[in-house]
């Protein structure tokens, strides 16, 4: 354990959550790998600490929660725009389309690649 009072663990944690929240909210996903390293072995020197009162943490588990819901949310982004571009990789290759009768019949695409813009 770090020679740090819990005071100071607790102020440092505070401050590499606000760097998170505005990492998170800038949409600077490369910055998150740092301030979880450093987070976790924050989080670990806390949890070291024998004497630490429940209220002194309060702030920073607002915080905490806080940024898992932005979190979650940029996780959901990704996952939408990862869903989009596989959905635009198989139109690439092709369409597939159904007739009256339900048999499914696919159209190859040929030709330039290049994706229209409508208002």
């Amino acid at each position: 354990m770090t020679n740090l009072n819990p005071q100071t663990l607790i102020d440092d944690l505070d401050s590499i959550l606000d760097q998170e929240r505005q990492a998170l909210v800038k949409g600077d996903l490369t910055k998150l790998g740092g301030l979880m390293t450093r987070k976790e072995s924050l989080i670990s020197d806390l949890n070291a600490v024998t004497d630490l009162e429940r209220e002194a943490l309060s702030q920073v588990q607002d915080k905490v929660s806080r940024n898992q819901v932005l979190l979650d949310s940029a996780m959901e982004g990704i996952r939408a725009v990862s869903a989009r571009m596989a959905e635009l990789r198989r139109v690439r290759k092709g369409l597939d389309v159904y007739d009256q009768s339900g048999r499914k019949t696919r159209f190859n695409t040929r030709g330039s690649m290049s994706l229209e813009k409508r208002a």
